[in-house]
C-alpha cells in the first residue's frame, strides 16, 4: 500500500471497533434464528408457552357508564289503571266469566267486583287516566277520570304495584271514588297587543283559511323555506277571525314595517262545518317581507289565552 493511501493507526482501530460490533449483532440473529426454529421443531405447547412468556401490553378497557334502569323514570302505571277502571265498572259480580268481568280479575285478583242495581245507569264511555303519583318503591296511585253520557264525571284513584323492571303491574285494592284535580291557575297571557283590522289580521285570516277549508294555497301565505301542510281533507267549510293580538307592538302598526320585522300572533277564529260553529285557536309567527305579511311558523298548543271574545 502506498503511503498516500495508508490508514492511520487511530481509523484502523475504529474500523476494528464496528466490525466487532457488526459481527455480534450478526451472531445474536443466529442465535435467535436457532431459537425460535428449536420451539417449532419442539411442537405447538412449546410454541405456546414461548409466546405467553413474551411481556405484552395491554391497554386497560375504556371505563363507560353504566345504565342503570329505575321504574320510577321508566314506568308510569296509569294506562294499566285506566284499562283496570274500564273493566271494574263493566263488570257484574253476578256474572263472573263475562269478559269485563274476567279481565277486571286478571289485573287485581284480590278486588271485588261491583253489583250494579238493574236500572242503573249505562257504562262509562269514556275512561281515561288523569294523574299518576309514586308513593313508594313500586308503589303508584293513579287517578282515572270516568265520563258518562250526559256528562257526568267520577274520578277514582286506584293503587298500583308494579316489579323492579317496570314490566309487570298488578291493582291491589279497590279504586277509591275521589274529588277531581282543581283547576291550575296559569300566567297573564303575554299576548297583551290587540291588532287592529288591517294587513296583519287579514294575512292571518287568508292563511288559517288556506289551512283548515282547502280554499287556496298554503304556499302562499309562507315565508321562503317554510314547510305547512294543509289539514286534509279539510275539516271546515268556513273560517271568521274573531280577534287577533300579539306580542310585540309592531304588529298594531298600520303599515307593514320593514322587512324581517317578527312579530307572534295569537288568532282566535271561529270555523264553520255542516255541525255547527266551532271556536279555535292558533298561534303564529309571522315576518314582514315586501310590504306583506308571511307565515313564518305555527305553533300552536300553548295559548294562555281563552279563546275568541
Amino acid at each position: 500500500m502506498s503511503p498516500g493511501t495508508q490508514a492511520s493507526p487511530s481509523e484502523a482501530a475504529a474500523a476494528m471497533a464496528a466490525g466487532a460490533r457488526l459481527e455480534a449483532m450478526r451472531r445474536r440473529v443466529r442465535l435467535s434464528r436457532i431459537a425460535v426454529w428449536t420451539v417449532i421443531a419442539a411442537g405447538p405447547i412449546s410454541l405456546c408457552v414461548a409466546v405467553a412468556s413474551t411481556p405484552t401490553t395491554v391497554a386497560a378497557p375504556a371505563t363507560k357508564p353504566t345504565a342503570v334502569r329505575t321504574a320510577t323514570a321508566a314506568t308510569n302505571p296509569g294506562g294499566y289503571a285506566q284499562v283496570f277502571v274500564s273493566a271494574w265498572l263493566r263488570s257484574d259480580a253476578n256474572d263472573e266469566t263475562s269478559a269485563q268481568a274476567r279481565l277486571a280479575q286478571s289485573m287485581a285478583p284480590d278486588v271485588a267486583l261491583p253489583d250494579p242495581a238493574t236500572d242503573a245507569q249505562s257504562a262509562p264511555w269514556l275512561v281515561t287516566a288523569v294523574r299518576s303519583a309514586l308513593r313508594g318503591t313500586g308503589a303508584w296511585s293513579v287517578t282515572v277520570a270516568a265520563q258518562y253520557a250526559g256528562g257526568p264525571v267520577r274520578y277514582y284513584a286506584v293503587p298500583v304495584a308494579c316489579d323492579s323492571t317496570g314490566s309487570s303491574f298488578t291493582v291491589t285494592g279497590a279504586p277509591g271514588v275521589v274529588a277531581g284535580p282543581a283547576r291550575a291557575s296559569v300566567a297573564k297571557s303575554s299576548y297583551a297587543v290587540t291588532v287592529p283590522d288591517g294587513d296583519l289580521a287579514s294575512a292571518v285570516g287568508e292563511f288559517l283559511t288556506a289551512y283548515l277549508t282547502s280554499a287556496g294555497e298554503v304556499d302562499r301565505y309562507l315565508a321562503p323555506g317554510v314547510r305547512l301542510t294543509a289539514v286534509a281533507p279539510a275539516p271546515y267549510t268556513a273560517i271568521a277571525v274573531q280577534q287577533v293580538s300579539a306580542i310585540e307592538e309592531a304588529a298594531a302598526a298600520e303599515q307593514v314595517p320593514a322587512d324581517g320585522t317578527t312579530v307572534r300572533v295569537l288568532a282566535s277564529v271561529e270555523a264553520r262545518d255542516a255541525t255547527g260553529r266551532w271556536p279555535l285557536a292558533y298561534e303564529l309567527t309571522l315576518t314582514a317581507r315586501s310590504s306583506r305579511w308571511e307565515v313564518a311558523a305555527l305553533q300552536s298548543g300553548t295559548a294562555q289565552d281563552g279563546g275568541g271574545r
